[in-house]
Parts: structure tokens; C-alpha cells; sequence
């Protein structure tokens, strides 16, 4: 697999699965973070508008797929807006102590996945510039 094609498939992907995961959280409320339950209604409240903002992260991902080629600078403002909410988990560590299990891995996941982005960011201009016609 090319670097343009990685990249559009995990731009899609990214896109998606973002979509899913707000609508989610709009929809179960605190029901849909795992260990927070009971924790009322300010931070369901919170939780429900903060996966709205989510859908709204992974539509930007799907317009980004969507360009032809995917622009670079889209990649790489919407990676970094994913690595620092990776980091935010870390302050969270560091200020709070361990979250649930599951939010662990979801920050390995985005601390892992956020430098391929990066890297794959202008795959696909790039293979424009090389091949006359596609874009």
C-alpha cells in the first residue's frame, strides 16, 4: 500500500470512527464514559457537548479524505489537535492519577497514531506532484 493510500484509508477511518464515538457520547451521556456513570448531570452535560465537538472532528477528517489530494496542512492541524488531547490525558495522569483502563489505552492508541499521521500528512500531494493529471 502507498503512503497516499495509507493515509486516505486512516483519514477515513480516523473520520468515522470520530463520528461514531461523539454521537455516542451525545446520545449515552455519561453512560458512554467508562467509570463515570454516576457522576451527575455538569459533567454529563459536559461529556454530551464535548462529543457534539467530537462529530464535528470527525467530519473534518472526512472532508480532508474527501480533497483531492488531501491537504497536508489539514492532516497535521487535525493530528495535533489528536496528539494534544493525547497529552491532556497525560497531564490528567500526572495531576489526577490513572483513569480507567480503557481511557489508557485510548491514549497509547493516540500517542501511537500521531506521529504515523504526521508522517503520512503530505503522502498524497506528494504523489499528485509525481503523477501529471491526478489532481
Amino acid at each position: 500500500m502507498t503512503r497516499a493510500k495509507a493515509l486516505w484509508v486512516l483519514a477515513w477511518a480516523m473520520g468515522v470512527v470520530d463520528v461514531a464515538i461523539g454521537l455516542f457520547h451525545v446520545l449515552g451521556g455519561n453512560t458512554a464514559i467508562p467509570g463515570a456513570a454516576d457522576a451527575g448531570p455538569t459533567i454529563d452535560s459536559m461529556g454530551r457537548f464535548f462529543g457534539a465537538i467530537f462529530v464535528g472532528y470527525g467530519l473534518a477528517w472526512i472532508w480532508a479524505a474527501r480533497q483531492t489530494p488531501i491537504p497536508a496542512a489539514a492532516v497535521r492541524m487535525l493530528t495535533g489537535v489528536f496528539l494534544l488531547g493525547a497529552l491532556g490525558r497525560v497531564l490528567s495522569i500526572a495531576v489526577e492519577g490513572w483513569p480507567h483502563g480503557f481511557q489508557v489505552g485510548l491514549m497509547v492508541l493516540e500517542l501511537a497514531l500521531s506521529p504515523l499521521y504526521f508522517w503520512l500528512a503530505d503522502a498524497d500531494e506528494k504523489a499528485a506532484r509525481a503523477e501529471p493529471g491526478r489532481a
